[in-house]
């Protein structure tokens, strides 16, 4: 049974169709990722499932229920987490902070109680942190707990906000270009802890990723939109020899070599 499971989805602005009749579906444990040209629509898709935008059209499954629609937080809260292709942190709050934010779903602490400050919420508070630093040191950030997050090297804040988003508690968890503008070595490192999150904390993992190195050697399975249309599907071998796949990456006449 997929974890989440989208049929028909459909976004437009204005005119523009930006994901068309899309139909995907991912199931538990695995490491899928989803590419395309610029202008794909891949990060759109990403937001409808996210709860950014609101599909025109369509169903998106997340353990069986519909959450088309739903507002992010309600999302958030059924368990499913994001990073962004352009970080966004808190850069004025300490990478502590940053990871506790994250935690505030899974809180149960009110309004009365942030007030009183009453036993309850301290033993919480102390409870939230504690397992803050436990995700720091699981991204690799150990004792980096005080520092500022826009004082982080960018693969540092990459792994920070990874790290916010594990302190959701997500089954499932899409990552926006997490290798976007780091070195060979930094990627090689950040592919190795996309398959620790899948094989150590038990995700299913959904990722947009443009370079084909990194999808090719870490995916299960890959799709592939194009002007938000769905071409391909597959295994990363029967998606790298497609025709159409080649066509829109390199144009027709490579397409064409390849069929």
């Amino acid at each position: 049974m997929a974890l989440l499971e989208a049929r028909q989805v459909t976004k437009r602005f204005g005119g523009l169709v930006a994901v068309d009749k899309v139909d995907f579906a991912i199931e538990p444990g695995m490491i899928a990722s989803l590419i395309g040209p610029n202008g794909a629509g891949k990060t759109t898709f990403f937001n409808c499932i996210t709860g950014f935008y609101r599909p025109e059209e369509g169903e998106i499954l997340f353990d069986g229920v519909n959450i088309a629609g739903l507002r992010p937080d309600l999302i958030t809260a059924a368990r499913i987490a994001r990073t962004f292709q352009n970080i966004r942190l808190f850069s004025n709050m300490t990478a502590l902070e940053n990871v506790m934010v994250g935690e505030h779903p899974r809180m149960k602490a009110g309004l009365l109680g942030a007030i009183l400050h009453d036993p309850a919420t301290r033993a919480e508070e102390k409870r939230v942190a504690k397992r803050a630093r436990e995700l720091l040191e699981f991204v690799g950030l150990r004792g980096r707990d005080d520092q500022l997050a826009k004082n982080l090297s960018y693969g540092d804040q990459r792994r920070l906000e990874i790290a916010r988003a594990l302190a959701t508690e997500p089954k499932l968890l899409l990552l926006d270009e997490p290798t976007a503008g780091m070195n060979p070595g930094e990627t090689s490192a950040m592919v190795g802890f996309i398959r620790r999150l899948r094989d150590e904390l038990g995700l299913t993992i959904l990722l947009i990723e443009h370079q084909m190195k990194v999808v090719m050697t870490i995916s299960d399975r890959v799709s592939v939109l194009d002007f938000g249309v769905k071409i391909s599907e597959g295994t990363p071998g029967e998606v790298q020899k497609n025709p159409r796949v080649r066509e829109a990456y390199l144009g027709k006449e490579y397409g064409q070599e390849a069929a």
